[in-house]
């Protein structure tokens, strides 16, 4: 069996380099990420945003179908 020096020194070169950019893409993700998230995921809507949840509907306690057109109507404005 012939081992052939070249092919071996391509291939652990190819594999450095492979790490190494494998390394800076996940560092790069993880620097890019925080900026990407909402700032604070459950916070009050603003503007003309409607909170889909209403006390009106756990006073009903109607049936399904009932809730759901409860949520178009009032959701969907």
């Amino acid at each position: 069996m012939i081992i052939s020096f070249r092919k071996w020194k391509e291939r652990l070169r190819f594999l450095a380099w492979f790490i190494t950019l494998t390394c800076v893409l996940y560092y790069v993700m993880s620097w890019i990420s925080p900026w990407l998230e909402p700032s604070s995921k459950y916070k009050e809507p603003s503007g003309k945003s409607v909170k889909v949840f209403h006390e009106q509907v756990l006073a009903n306690e109607g049936t399904f179908s009932e809730r759901l057109r409860f949520f178009y109507w009032f959701g969907g404005e």
